[in-house]
């Protein structure tokens, strides 16, 4: 790799297009190049290393209760979470999900830490590499009837009765599930803890959204788009001019009606 007679431009355009198994070697070529914006590109993909390397090793700590179930002999771990439990319209939405062992996508993450670009970016790969992923929903009509808590669980049991792939062990975001014939572990905050349970929240969180979207096409007077369903002033504007659409919460919504 020789960037000595390149022009700045070509520079900046080959290093933006290399492999980041490359970084390391543009790095080391560019650090003693006599051109003070070749050497500060090369300052910048060392930053971005640096940052990759912090980025692994999160990564490596939040599997870490997956691997010492694997330890254990339990090798099909399914992590469930939910999104949607706030709102005052739309469903709840619930993904399980299993990866294998080797899985080691970057940036996995509870889901509303991380921007909806990347979301839908890691929502593809998830797809690609998972070894099962199901997605439970559950109406804002069955949460009126049995409470956001119970319907959240009933979210979660729809996800997990439709994997391909039946689990070992299940990790859940701070729910426990009664009943259940699969070992399971709850985890407080286990979307910013655990692999398996990030990656199920960014699943979930993306298809929520896409419904909402779809949503918001019906009844466009409420702006799901933006808020989702969530309270915002502008939504609780919305419903004491319009009322209560058919995917409002009315359970929920007691204060504003």
């Amino acid at each position: 790799m020789n960037f000595l007679n390149m022009p700045m431009a070509d520079i900046k355009k080959t290093v933006e297009a290399l492999d980041e198994t490359r970084w390391a070697e543009a790095a080391d070529f560019l650090k003693d190049d006599q051109r003070k914006g070749a050497r500060n590109i090369g300052k910048a993909l060392e930053r971005k290393l640096a940052n990759m390397a912090l980025e692994r090793s999160r990564i490596n700590e939040m599997k870490k209760i997956e691997e010492r179930y694997r330890d254990d002999g339990i090798e099909i771990i399914a992590g469930i979470d939910e999104v949607g439990r706030g709102p005052l319209a739309g469903p709840v939405v619930s993904c399980a999900i299993i990866l294998p062992p080797e899985c080691d996508l970057l940036h996995i993450n509870d889901s509303k830490k991380i921007s909806e670009e990347k979301r839908k970016y890691l929502f593809e790969q998830l797809k690609k590499k998972a070894v099962s992923l199901s997605v439970g929903v559950v109406s804002p009509e069955t949460i009126d009837d049995v409470n956001i808590l119970n319907a959240t669980k009933k979210s979660m049991r729809l996800a997990l009765e439709q994997l391909s792939v039946k689990p070992q062990m299940v990790l859940i975001d701070a729910v426990a599930l009664e009943e259940l014939d699969i070992r399971q572990m709850s985890i407080i905050k286990g979307d910013e803890k655990c692999y398996s349970i990030a990656a199920a929240s960014i699943v979930a969180k993306v298809v929520r959204d896409d419904i909402m979207a779809d949503l918001h096409e019906k009844y466009p007077e409420y702006n799901f788009l933006s808020n989702k369903g969530y309270g915002t002033k502008d939504h609780i504007e919305a419903i004491k001019r319009y009322g209560l659409s058919p995917i409002h919460r009315r359970s929920f919504c007691k204060n504003f009606i």
